[in-house]
Order: structure tokens, then sequence, then C-alpha cells
């Protein structure tokens, strides 16, 4: 589990969502073999403070700013709340939320974190993390078993690998989107919340309307961790109407 300031979780409004510190400006020098896209990803990187924020503190990833960011607005994962993180790997959302649920506490009182993934994901303490895939129709009822009872909060930070086409790219992360809504209202106990990654690019809409219907409030969001050239954000429903 990443830690704060004196080994401690970082606490829910406090700097642990931003990057601390300053970093010199790396530059990556060309190498034969090497596309100018990819020397332009790779300075990206090796600039990018919460790639190095992420790494500092042991987050998997630096997605897990993200999820801080959008908890310390709305505040969705409180202590001993059951979670679901939907295309879990490689982890940073399932250690964020293992932090602020404060999964495997003392005495039966800590959160439960059970993560899904088709793809194998390292073992992460507090948390359980299924090699399964979610479309399966065992898994809500094995999930709700794991959890111990419905969600409070269903995660998904899916998305499909870039085709380099816009359009195409917008269609496949709405498409797991809107299967992680379904997935969600299959699991989630009234008064839940559901956050997932969406595209700009039109269809949003569609899946915002639908959410309106299924939660109280309804947010379409960006947080500061997302890169300000990504057409990626989020939509954040709270209230499930069950």
């Amino acid at each position: 589990m990443a830690r704060g300031p004196g080994g401690r979780p970082p606490e829910r409004g406090s700097p642990s969502s931003k990057p601390t510190g300053r970093r010199a400006t790396v530059r990556v020098k060309t190498a034969r073999g090497r596309t100018v896209s990819s020397q332009r990803w790779l300075q990206r990187q090796l600039n990018d403070p919460y790639v190095a924020e992420a790494k500092k503190r042991g987050y998997r990833s630096r997605a897990a700013f993200k999820l801080l960011q959008l908890d310390d607005q709305f505040h969705f994962l409180k202590p001993g709340g059951r979670v679901v993180d939907l295309g879990a790997a490689p982890g940073g959302w399932t250690q964020v939320a293992v932090e602020r649920v404060k999964a495997g506490g003392k005495g039966g009182k800590g959160g439960v974190v059970v993560g899904i993934d088709i793809t194998p994901v390292e073992p992460i303490p507090g948390a359980t993390v299924l090699a399964k895939d979610f479309y399966d129709d065992d898994a809500p009822a094995t999930l709700t078993s794991l959890l111990g009872g419905p969600a409070d909060v269903v995660l998904s930070d899916m998305a499909a690998s870039a085709t380099g086409d816009p359009q195409i790219d917008h269609l496949r992360i709405m498409g797991l989107a809107e299967a992680a809504h379904d997935f969600a209202r299959q699991v989630l106990k009234p008064g839940g919340a559901f956050v997932a990654k969406v595209l700009r690019g039109g269809t949003e809409r569609t899946l915002l309307e639908q959410l309106k219907r299924d939660f109280a409030k309804v947010r379409h969001v960006k947080p500061e961790a997302s890169r300000a050239d990504s057409a990626e954000m989020y939509v954040v429903g709270t209230g499930f109407r069950g």
C-alpha cells in the first residue's frame, strides 16, 4: 500500500492527490530506431510529475491520482465501504480504494475491495483481485459474494487499446463504460456510486441520460491528473436509486 508522510495512509483532502516537490526537466536524446512519436512519449513520461509521484508512493500507475482527485471532490470512497474495480489492471485504482475504505481493517470494521480483470494482476495487499471477465454470467454473483453483500461503489477506468481513429476509440471506450454501468446496476446497493472513464465524442450523452435515470446526481468531470490533451473524462453517479 502506498503511504504518506511518516508511513501513514494519505488523508482525504490532504495534498496526497497531487505531486509534491519539483523536478528538473529531462530531455530525451535522439536514438537510432526511435520514432519521433515514441521520443515525444518517452519525454512526456519522464517529465510527468504524476508518473514520478506514483513511483515514489508505490502506486502502480499515474491513474491512481485521477481516482484520488475524484474522491477528494465527491467523497464516494468511505471507510468500511465495499468496492468493485472493473478492469483493475495494473492495480492503481484498487490500491487507492484499499486506502480510502481502509480495507482489511482490524475487528472486521474495514472495507472490502475486489478487483477483476481478464489480465492477471499481481496481488494487492488488502484486496482480492480476480483474473476473470466481468462479462461472465456468474461475475455479479461472484463479486457480491466476495464483497459480503451489494457494492457501495463500482469503479471502471477501462479503456480499449487505441486504434488511432478517434471515432472508433470513442465508441470502444463508450461500449466499455455502458457495460460497466449495466454491471453496476446489478451489484450496487441503493445509495451507491458509479465512476467510469468516457471519451468526448458525442455518444457519451446517451450514457449520461441513462445514468440520470439510475442515480440522484450525475457529474461529468475531468480531474487535474487527466492530461490536458486527452479527450478522456469521468462520469460520477451518486445516490443509486436501486
